[in-house]
């Protein structure tokens, strides 16, 4: 699995195709946010949901197995319990990279990927990782709370 600096701009470098597993139309949704970001910044987005015909104007899949080009990343934006059989479908498209998003954590599906010759980036957001490694922060929008302009608490006033 992926957790460095160094891999993970490998990968965003190397890697230029994005398959957005529950990517909304929803403007406020973080998929449609990052998607939106990423195209944005090069990356060719490939919307992957059965609800839509076409999200950020790109025609949109009801499934991985649908995708008629090849897939650099799946990136998913779904439930943890669900990623298992994503994994086994990105391993089945070919894709390269198999990316869950903050939050999504299965230990399992991970083990698939990995089986299936696929690199792995879990529990991070691609497009958090692309402005941190690339620069962009500063005008992207994300609140990482580690850089901050607020001065710390003062404590109780001083009597002399």
């Amino acid at each position: 699995m992926i957790d460095d600096i160094a891999g993970l701009r490998r990968v965003l470098t190397e890697n230029r195709v994005i398959a957005v597993v529950g990517l909304s139309s929803n403007w406020h949704r973080p998929s449609y946010f990052a998607a939106k970001y990423m195209l944005g910044h090069g990356y060719t987005i490939v919307p992957v949901n059965p609800m839509y015909d076409e999200v950020l104007g790109c025609k949109c899949y009801p499934s991985l197995r649908a995708v008629p080009c090849k897939v650099d990343i799946v990136d998913c934006f779904r439930k943890p319990a669900e990623i298992p059989e994503l994994a086994r479908e990105a391993v089945a498209i070919g894709a390269r990279v198999l990316w869950l998003q903050l939050g999504v954590i299965n230990h399992e599906a991970v083990a698939i990927a990995e089986q299936g010759g696929l690199e792995v980036v879990m529990d991070r957001c691609v497009k958090i990782e692309y402005a941190r490694l690339f620069g962009g922060l500063n005008w992207a929008g994300v609140n990482t709370g580690v850089i901050s302009a607020r001065r710390a608490p003062c404590g109780p006033p001083h009597r002399i």
